[in-house]
């Protein structure tokens, strides 16, 4: 413990000034080749082996020479700042106020990166990781979480971690698991005609009022219990887009599209909840409303394409599962207390690591996800730096 603690102390400032240099470049829509090509500068220098983009775009790399694998997952990608005016400060640059670092990415999720590759750097020094080998995968997440661990497991590098531990903000607990999601799309078909004699037409927006109304009083009823689970909360439904078909301001719409994104936790199978918004709508509409499940095929940066159902399930670990075990060893070994087990109220890539693909996931790491998309982001950086003590020592403590 000694040891880490002093390793890490003497590379404070290296951490610090590496976070400063990844919340510096703009990483947004998922463009990661900057960011990572100097997440990969720093993976090098600190004697990580097998360095590269893989063919999506992520960054990763390799250290340790176990029979084990353990994944080290950070998103490195980043919501846009919006309005740049409503920011006090450049959101890139940022700024250090009382031991806390304000930019975006800060939290979600660069966050982690740091403690990740210095962590596993001096773990390596300490042959801690003699019966381990972990990557750093340095990926892009916020447009759909999950495609990233699921092109790594499927395509490239083709690797089937044992365990995998997800950086994304948990207040420096360990959490392991949180809600999922299904992301659909409801159509109404019209027939157009001149505003001007509307009634001879078939107005598509009219025919959605009652789905609509219906979407808001399903929501309503899910925070009475409705699908309550006791660790991973309460489940939701909200409208948030709608598209009109017209052919003109001055016509009927022929068509109109609502978009939902639905939240549902683990007493909610995916058919059910299918069947449930097919359930509201109007029977004597059931020919003119339809209900989709939404797919991701956008190509990445490097043009590469895997398409996905927008389907994110739910998961949730143990609390005496080894790897949640190992997690709070860790954090008691290293500061001598002992923390709550928690769950984060968005969702992570262990929509695939856990969720599809069955594998045993946990998540650590610095800030509070509150922050996340907010141009408040922020970050304490003591947490920076301890985070990566608990990287260093984790492996060794999953035994």
């Amino acid at each position: 413990m000694k040891e880490i603690k002093n390793r890490v102390a003497k590379r404070r400032e290296d951490i610090i000034q590496f976070l400063r240099d990844i919340c510096a470049i703009p990483s947004m829509d998922s463009q990661l080749q900057q960011v990572g090509e100097r997440i990969a500068l720093e993976m090098k220098k600190l004697g990580f082996e097998g360095v590269r983009f893989d063919k999506m775009g992520n960054i990763l790399g390799r250290i340790g020479k176990g029979t084990r694998v353990i994944v080290y997952d950070s998103h490195i990608d980043t919501v846009g700042v919006g309005d740049p005016a409503t920011w006090d400060w450049d959101p890139f640059k940022g700024k250090v106020e009382n031991g806390v670092l304000f930019a975006r990415g800060a939290c979600d999720e660069k966050g982690s990166t740091p403690g990740m590759i210095y962590g596993l750097s001096i773990a390596n020094d300490l042959g801690l990781l003699d019966d381990a080998t972990v990557y750093y995968f340095g990926n892009m997440e916020e447009w759909c979480d999950g495609i990233a661990p699921n092109s790594f497991v499927e395509v490239d590098p083709k690797i089937r971690p044992d365990y995998v531990v997800i950086g994304e903000p948990t207040r420096m607990q360990v959490y392991r698991g949180h809600k999922g999601r299904i992301e659909l799309k409801i159509t109404a078909s019209g027939r157009s005609a001149h505003a001007a004699s509307h009634y001879l037409g078939d107005n598509a927006v009219y025919k959605m009022m009652a789905v609509i109304t219906q979407v808001r009083e399903l929501d309503r009823r899910m925070r009475f219990g409705m699908g309550f689970h006791p660790i991973q909360g309460f489940p939701s439904i909200a409208v948030t887009d709608v598209a009109a078909r017209t052919a003109s301001i001055n016509a009927v719409p022929d068509q109109f599209t609502i978009y939902l994104d639905r939240r549902i936790t683990l007493n909610e199978p995916r058919d059910e909840v299918i069947a449930q918004i097919k359930g509201l709508i109007p029977d004597y509409l059931q020919e003119e409303i339809h209900v989709e499940e939404l797919y991701y095929d956008t190509p990445s940066y490097t043009g590469f394409v895997f398409p996905v159902s927008k389907y994110y399930p739910p998961w949730l670990l143990e609390d005496d599962h080894k790897l949640t075990l190992a997690g709070q060893r860790t954090i008691e070994a290293l500061w001598g207390e002992t923390r709550d087990l928690g769950a984060w109220d968005f969702s992570t890539n262990g929509t695939y690591w856990a969720g599809k693909a069955g594998i045993p996931s946990i998540g650590f790491g610095p800030g509070d996800e509150k922050f996340a998309h907010t141009n408040l982001e922020q970050v304490p950086l003591d947490e920076v730096v301890a985070a990566a003590e608990f990287y260093a020592l984790f492996p060794k403590m999953l035994g």
